[in-house]
């Protein structure tokens, strides 16, 4: 009975192969595959998934109970088959599926179904990389559960390959490899397993405020660290102060009330032995770094989503602010950090959003608005020097780069802009066909941006060219970090990857269960990574060797 289900199965997977002149499947690259295997009818079919779910319940007869998930779509099919064919001889068997992207409505649920006390046995159409496993894994051991065995129709690799997977104590099961399809060439192969035998990240503690804001998917408040503390602002409107030694809460500072669920989107910014940040109640706040008590506020404003920018040599700040006035919808506003006194306000038509970037070489402050329009001002008498128009809005920051004179941004027209620091003249103009809602970095002549076409990309700034791009598997809101010759940023399918910074080859990645939209912090000195999530989670992370 076992042989005849092994060939109908065998047979119904073989219905699914198709060679890439005969589909309309298109990779993440753009391109076409030499083939694939669309296995969605075999797993919703009437006939042929009760054979799978049969196969692979004799496959993994020796795990004892369990329980099944795995990932949406098509993990859903094969879940409630295995729970259904399981239920006969085993009543407390259960099934949930993981959601590709959390609902940012409804429930908000990562996880559909419920999860209970039992191991758990992911599964799959194929096998291929392992990282789609490696992230469930991830959101699974971020409920305190254990996945015991992962069960998949085909294998695309020799099982050596799966390394990570056999050190965290993890079967592997298969009713079927491509050797066992000789029109696909047989086993895939690289030169490097998925996660590269190198050190690579291991959590130190990690820390998580509460009522996180699931339907902003966007950059938040990113992480700042002197070294003692770190700090970062919460959606539900919590600047926290965490000893960065074990994550502990030095200090947090409430603000009361914000624009709906928009609370703090603002980076904290460290000068003078304060901490500075914007809010959603349209203040700007001064706290004592050391103890959070309160040096002064800023009320002028409807709202503060922009990041402060400290110029020390200037003793200045500057932020940018919206309001809620016809004809005036935003300012770029400079303010004395030690007193926040008003030195001086450039109004500006419409919201910003926007972070300043201060040029200390030209005293030059910039800012973006929401129409697109950048403006360059005196840093000392907030007199217009120049202004840029891009094609739409201009929402994140800029970055400058001193051997070329240049400052870089995106914008939302999908379009990566290099112009002249001086005069803000343009040029280089960089099409990246979708919009651009993060801050690149400069470093050494070179620009590094990620796009939300799921791309990270490394832009000659003399000549506008892209030099290299490292496709991740979402999309990119995270602004990159570079130390030394690495680059590391991260993605919307929860890696924080770290890329060769002159060729983009990724060195390794490290998963985490919830996406990440901001820059990670550094400390040079502990060599730890505080890596922020949105869902207003931050671990403390060190590279261990393997």
């Amino acid at each position: 009975m076992e042989r005849d289900q092994r060939t109908r199965v065998y047979d119904a997977i073989r219905r699914g192969f198709r060679r890439g002149a005969e589909t309309a499947f298109v990779t993440e690259a753009g391109g076409t595959p030499a083939w694939v295997f669309d296995l969605r009818s075999a797993l919703l079919s009437g006939s042929s998934l009760p054979d799978i779910c049969d196969l692979m319940l004799e496959a993994l007869r020796k795990e004892g109970p369990v329980q099944f998930g795995g990932l949406e779509t098509s993990a859903i099919a094969l879940v409630a088959g295995l729970v259904t064919r399981a239920a006969a001889t085993d009543p407390g068997v259960s099934g949930f599926y993981i959601r590709k992207s959390r609902r940012k409505d409804g429930f908000q649920k990562h996880i559909e179904g419920t999860l209970s006390e039992r191991d758990i046995v992911l599964v799959d159409d194929i096998l291929n990389s392992g990282r789609s496993l490696m992230r469930q894994i991830a959101a699974l051991e971020a409920e305190g559960r254990r996945v015991r065995a992962a069960c998949v129709l085909i294998r695309y690799r020799d099982a050596s390959f799966y390394t990570e997977f056999e050190k965290r104590g993890i079967k592997v099961h298969a009713l079927f490899s491509l050797e066992d399809f000789p029109e696909t060439g047989g086993l895939l192969h690289e030169p490097a397993p998925p996660a590269p035998a190198r050190p690579r990240f291991e959590t130190v503690w990690k820390f998580a405020s509460a009522n996180p804001a699931y339907a902003f998917v966007i950059p938040k408040s990113a992480p700042v660290t002197d070294g003692e503390r770190v700090y970062f602002g919460a959606d539900n409107g919590t600047m926290w102060a965490l000893h960065a030694t074990d994550g502990s809460i030095a200090w947090s500072y409430r603000t009361l009330f914000g624009a709906g669920k928009k609370r703090i989107f603002s980076s904290p910014a460290l000068a003078f032995g304060n901490v500075y940040f914007g809010a959603y109640d349209g203040n700007l706040y001064c706290l004592d770094a050391a103890t959070g008590a309160k040096r002064w506020v800023y009320r002028e404003a409807d709202w503060v989503g922009s990041s402060p920018t400290i110029a020390s040599d200037l003793k200045s700040l500057f932020v940018g602010l919206e309001f809620g006035l016809w004809h005036k919808e935003g300012a770029l506003a400079c303010l004395d950090p030690i007193t926040g006194a008003r030195k001086w306000l450039y109004e500006i038509p419409t919201l910003v959003h926007s972070s300043p970037l201060y040029v200390a070489r030209h005293r030059l402050v910039v800012v973006g608005s929401s129409e697109g329009v950048i403006y360059g001002v005196h840093a000392k008498r907030g007199s217009l020097r120049w202004s840029f128009r891009a094609g739409a809005a201009v929402r994140a920051s800029f970055a400058y780069d001193a051997s070329t004179d240049t400052i870089s941004f995106g914008s939302e027209d999908g379009s990566l802009y290099i112009l002249n620091a001086k005069d803000g003249t343009l040029r280089h103009k960089i099409a990246t066909y979708e919009p651009i809602y993060s801050t690149p970095t400069a470093h050494r002549g070179a620009l590094f941006a990620g796009l939300l076409d799921k791309r990270v990309v490394r832009i000659d700034i003399a000549r506008g060219a892209i030099e290299w791009e490292h496709w991740t598997h979402a999309r990119v809101f995270a602004q990159p970090v570079v130390i030394g010759e690495s680059v590391y940023i991260g993605s919307n399918d929860g890696r924080l990857y770290e890329l060769d910074a002159a060729t983009g080859r990724e060195r390794s990645y490290t998963q985490f269960s919830e996406r990440i939209v901001n820059a990670v912090a550094h400390d040079a000195a502990s060599g730890r990574f505080f890596v922020p999530t949105y869902a207003n989670e931050l671990y403390c992370v060190e590279e261990v060797a393997d």
